[in-house]
């Protein structure tokens, strides 16, 4: 069967879905020793940097699987994972979908006071950890802790149970968002949600000219993660899994670029905060030629850092002498969070592209939106910011163990996102804020934080990345500071204060406190590096000297 006849298969496939990917390929005759999935750690006594084959994956899954039911765990049992490696995620995440158990997988930069928190909520049945998380034994959580994470592959292969069969709307697994607001909120997913991206674009699309070769730069434990090994595991494509922590909240730019050399994929996936990294670098210093597409979700990407990467690596085009490699990538922007389950929208960016602007493009096939007026629920006209509603078979069921968030978030049988946008005259959706984070200045102007930053990076070049914190006082005065991380040969000494007002524009201009360069950790962070705001809006209010 030819590579577009058995990715049509398994599209068609109605049992097919998150939690069930590595028998349902078997089921259908998929090639079981092929390369597929490469880590940069050891995988129980296989070393770093070994190609895995589908049986092989099957065969540590199943091991794992063993592990889990001889300790009790079965259907519909919460299980909370948390761990540093990304074969520590994914094979404990496809170990106990195996037994129809809910993996609650945690971002390993999750602090240890609200990990134990976040366990607590679970209430689940027991918690898997590493060693660098054994401090979550000395808390009270509730569960039991079931073992050590290099533990769980010494189960007997042959003593697993029968794969457990999904149902289309069964929990398959509990991600967290990036908790920027509050404790990290649980979501849970369905076995048909979480895969229907895959089905309905990832089998369908046109595949690639040549050899697929997929690097995720992505937190395992995110649902972008298990979507990204899903669907190279579906499209027969090879990925390769990073775990290794380049600093306190992403992976560094060295990590990345070291292994982009090393391994040459033709794709990199990541998030807003992995290209920021990037930014540090002359990326013109690096051999990134095998690159032909960046691949980001969660937050949209600023323009500054697209274009330093659609500048480097190739894509083949057609010439005289036929097929050949020329400069220049493409980046593929697909905004989304962890409700949504995948990115709504599309937009791509090359050499030459002037659609920017926070434009985020159009939604996907899958994905109807409509800007909402959430004081009547109406739809907003063209050209006017409104809040984003969804609807998608992807959006995660709800909050777990809390249903009254679960409701909050719906109006009118739309999902809200907690995103404002707008659409322009020629349909193109443009994204501004996060509403938490949007300020009402009074006589119709906004204050746009998201927005400001990106226009105060298209008029600083030598701005790394910056942070837009604005708050409104007791009296009803807003006060905005601006928080520069300056690119590494930036002169330190220079006053960016009239370009940062410059390119904010009179109304926000009026609020600005100060202009400020900070290191990185002035910034504060969540588990998946996106900023906290809202303690930076507390620390501006408290006026304790630089946030």
């Amino acid at each position: 069967m030819g590579a577009d006849n058995f990715r049509a298969t398994l599209a068609a496939d109605a049992e097919l879905g998150a939690g069930n990917v590595l028998p349902r390929l078997a089921a259908h005759g998929a090639d079981l020793h092929a390369p597929r999935v490469t880590f940069d750690v050891d995988v129980d006594d296989i070393p770093a940097w070994t190609p895995l084959s589908l049986a092989t994956l099957t065969d540590r899954v199943a091991a794992r699987a063993a592990w889990f039911a001889a300790r009790g765990v079965g259907r519909r049992d919460p299980v909370a994972v948390y761990v540093t490696s990304a074969p520590d995620v994914f094979l404990n995440f496809l170990a106990l979908t195996w037994l129809g158990a809910i993996p609650a997988l945690m971002n390993g930069n999750m602090p240890i006071e609200l990990a134990a928190e976040f366990v607590r909520r679970l209430r689940g049945v027991g918690v898997v950890l590493d060693a660098d998380h054994a401090a979550l034994r000395e808390h009270d959580l509730g569960v039991p802790v079931l073992g050590d994470a290099a533990e769980t592959g010494t189960g007997d292969p042959a003593q697993a149970p029968p794969h457990h069969r999904h149902h289309p709307e069964d929990p398959v697994v509990v991600t967290h968002s990036s908790g920027t607001t509050r404790v990290p909120a649980a979501i849970v997913h369905s076995h048909h949600g979480l895969f229907a991206a895959i089905r309905a674009v990832r089998l369908t699309e046109s595949r690639p000219y040549g050899e697929v070769r997929e690097l995720s730069a992505l937190p395992a434990a995110h649902a972008a993660g298990i979507i990204t090994l899903n669907q190279a595991l579906c499209n027969g494509y090879q990925l390769l899994c990073l775990s290794a922590q380049g600093g306190p909240f992403t992976r560094s730019a060295e990590t990345i670029l070291d292994a982009i050399e090393r391994w040459r994929p033709t794709g990199v996936f990541g998030f807003a905060v992995t290209w920021s990294e990037l930014a540090r670098v002359d990326l013109g210093t690096r051999d990134l030629s095998s690159v032909r597409n960046w691949f980001n979700t969660g937050d949209c990407a600023h323009e500054s850092h697209v274009r330093r990467l659609v500048a480097v690596g190739s894509h083949p085009t057609w010439t005289r002498d036929g097929l050949v490699d020329v400069p220049g990538s493409k980046f593929v922007d697909m905004l989304g969070s962890t409700e949504m389950g995948h990115g709504a929208f599309r937009i791509t960016h090359r050499l030459g592209s002037d659609r920017y602007d926070r434009c985020v493009g159009r939604p996907y096939p899958f994905a109807r939106i409509a800007l909402l007026d959430v004081a009547t629920g109406e739809e907003v006209p063209d050209g006017q910011v409104g809040h984003v509603g969804l609807k998608s078979p992807t959006l995660a069921i709800g909050y777990w163990n809390d249903s009254v968030t679960t409701w909050r978030t719906r109006l009118g049988g739309w999902y809200l996102t907690g995103d404002l946008m707008y659409r322009d005259e020629a349909g193109d959706y443009h994204h501004v804020d996060r509403a938490s984070d949007a300020v009402d200045l009074g006589g119709g102007a906004w204050l746009y934080t998201a927005l400001s930053e990106e226009r105060i990076l298209k008029h600083c070049p030598d701005v790394r990345d910056c942070t837009v914190v604005a708050a409104t006082a007791d009296d009803g005065a807003t006060v905005t500071d601006v928080l520069l991380l300056l690119a590494d040969d930036a002169d330190t000494t220079l006053d960016r204060t009239d370009r940062v007002r410059a390119a904010l524009g009179p109304a926000v201009a009026a609020t600005l406190r100060r202009v400020v360069t900070v290191p990185d950790d002035d910034v504060v962070t969540g588990p998946t590096g996106k900023v906290r705001k809202f303690l930076m809006r507390q620390r501006l209010l408290a006026g304790a000297g630089q946030p």
